[in-house]
This record gives structure tokens, sequence and C-alpha cells, in this order.
């Protein structure tokens, strides 16, 4: 039987075939290592996916919550054009401040606008203002949040928005009727949340990989 070893092996040889050495990214994994940063980056694979995703819906704006050192943020930004926008929420300064560092080595600066502070705080205050809606979402921040954040995004939505939201299996944790961590019932209540909104047609997607036995939601605003 496989293990996380080959899922690991595995998701390295992918991203050989398909997509190569990359310098900017390998630098911002090495400086969110130095800075101590959790090492909860999406893979290299998975970021790969989040910039075809932007490039295949000619996004113009992007809203990604949580940055942490801006990995997933520079993969955004590179499948948007050049008048394209990534607006990244991030509520630790140090990460953002490590994030603003890579983005900028990366050659993304002027695509990405940092907002640091608590997201649900920031996200009200973009609805307030009236913000022009969003092309396309990444939620990849507190879990406990998500049914939160996946609300406030429809008010920032457009139909056609696509919505993305990362680490929604846990180890199969989503299964586990004696499981009540308050990861696992943000998660349950993000899939809820989705499931029950009349507004998006979705689907969910288990992986396994380097990152683990994992998932994403994916929905578009209908």
């Amino acid at each position: 039987m496989a293990s996380s070893d080959d899922w690991a092996a595995v998701d390295d040889w992918l991203a050989g075939q398909h997509l190569g050495k990359d310098d900017a990214l390998d630098a911002a994994l090495a400086a969110n290592a130095a800075a101590g940063l959790p090492h909860i980056d999406v893979s290299a694979t998975h970021g790969r996916l989040l910039q075809l995703l932007a490039l295949s819906l000619g996004a113009r704006r992007v809203l990604e919550i949580g940055t942490l050192g801006g990995f997933s943020t520079i993969c955004l930004a590179r499948g948007l054009a050049e008048d394209g926008r990534v607006v990244t929420l991030e509520i630790d300064p140090k990460h953002a401040r490590i994030a603003a560092e890579n983005i900028a080595r990366a050659g993304q600066a002027g695509k990405v606008e940092i907002r640091q502070g608590p997201a649900l705080e920031t996200l009200e205050a973009m609805i307030a203002a009236g913000e022009a809606p969003f092309d396309l979402f990444f939620i990849d921040a507190d879990k406990e949040n998500n049914a939160n954040y996946l609300k406030a995004a429809l008010s920032l939505s457009r139909k056609g928005t696509v919505i993305v939201v990362d680490n929604v299996v846990r180890d199969g944790g989503v299964i586990d009727p004696d499981n009540h961590e308050p990861m696992i019932e943000g998660t349950r209540r993000a899939h809820a949340f989705v499931r029950d909104e009349p507004r998006l047609l979705s689907t969910a997607v288990q992986t396994v990989g380097s990152k683990g036995w994992d998932g994403f939601i994916c929905a578009v605003v209908a």
C-alpha cells in the first residue's frame, strides 16, 4: 500500500514533469523557513493549478484569504494580466512582511496588495465600502471561519465567480464522528454552507501528496 512518502515522491515527480525549476518559489519557501513560518504552503502543483484557474478565467480581480509567506499569492498573480490585481488578507504582521518581500522578489509586487489584519474585519469593511466583485477567491486561512469567509465571498462575487477553499478533508477527519476539533467542525460547516447555498454549484476533490491527505472545494456562483 502506498505511503505518505510515496505520495510526496509522486508530487516531486509530477512537479518535475510539468513545472520545472522555479527560483522565485524556491526562494520564497527558503525565506519562509528561515523566518520560522509554518510549512503549510500549497504544494507546487497546486500552486500551478491556482495560476491556471486565474489564467483560464481571464481574472482581473482575485481575493486570497490567508497569505502566509506569499507562495500561493505569487502563483495567483502569475495567472493575471499586467493590469490584474490580487488582494490578499493576512492577520499576522510578520507573515505579511515576509510575503511582501517574497512577492517583490518574484516580480509580482505590482499586481499584489496585502491587507494586514483580521480577515473578517477586512472583509466587512470591503463589503461596506462596496468594493467591486472579484473573479476568483482562494480561501486558505483559519478553518474555523471558513463558512464566514464563504458568506463574505458571496457578497463580493458576481455570477461566474469561482471560489476555492483549501484543506477540506483534513486526513479524513471530516467523516470521523468522534472528531470535534475546531478546525474539523469549521470544515464541516464550510461543506454544509456550500451544499445549502442555492447560488453555488460546487464539487470537492480529495488529494494526496507532499501535503498529506486533504482536498479542496471548488464552487461557481451560478
